[in-house]
């Protein structure tokens, strides 16, 4: 058994939505995916996906999307992004594959290890953070701890989180989220959002106050999975 992350995916099948305006590397990007997943994921194995999934606006446009990693070996386990519109309930969707499933509030065994998570925020920085930014930081930070908490009263004492937006700002300041993950003690935070060479420089990376930190978002690590651990 291996864990495999990515992000980012913006699959669209059913929406015209070209991903290659962001330039030429997301020409067959989905295409791109599909190899790399195909090459390496086995059926016992689990993928982390980390948001941003589909482009499509409701249900009925996003299943396409959600058939093609449907039918992708390995079990799924989801984080919404936020462009995830199609993202109804995690109790429906919960109920639509017995290979995937979707995070909130909650948490999902992988071995020895609890993967939790929620969508994440921006988190306060110098260009622009509202009152409204401010609201849904805490807001994300509370969800976060219930889905820790989850984990921690069943007895989990190793711990991965998945999360859609960085940790940190830009300039890789400590946050709400960096303190919790500090102080839950987890091992591994596993994260997407940023696009292109600029916006990854302000990505946290590896070890920060014993937390590992991976940005998985697909054109950061080149439309490949990344093996997180066998």
């Amino acid at each position: 058994m291996s864990l495999y992350a990515i992000g980012d995916l913006h699959f669209s099948t059913a929406v015209n939505k070209p991903m290659n305006i962001f330039g030429d590397n997301w020409d067959n990007h989905e295409e791109k995916i599909i190899n790399s997943w195909k090459s390496k994921v086995n059926e016992e194995d689990t993928v982390l996906i980390v948001g941003d999934t589909s482009w499509a606006i409701n249900m009925n446009e996003a299943e396409e999307d959600l058939n093609i990693i449907h039918n992708l070996p390995g079990k799924k386990i989801y984080v919404k992004g936020n462009h995830d519109y199609w993202w109804t309930t995690v109790a429906k969707l919960n109920k639509l594959y017995d290979d995937m499933s979707f995070l909130q509030n909650n948490f999902y065994q992988y071995e020895e290890y609890a993967i939790c998570g929620t969508r994440g925020w921006i988190c306060p920085n110098d260009v622009k953070f509202t009152e409204e930014d401010e609201k849904i930081y805490k807001r994300e930070a509370h969800r976060l701890k219930l889905s820790l908490d989850e984990a921690k009263k069943a007895g989990f004492k190793k711990i991965i989180v998945i999360t859609h937006y960085p940790p940190t700002n830009d300039k890789l300041d400590p946050s709400l989220f960096t303190e919790i993950y500090e102080s839950y003690g987890v091992e591994k935070v596993v994260y997407g959002h940023l696009h292109g060479k600029e916006s990854f420089k302000m990505g946290l990376k590896g070890i920060r106050n014993e937390v590992e930190y991976n940005l998985v978002s697909c054109d950061y690590v080149d439309f490949n999975l990344i093996k997180i651990m066998d």
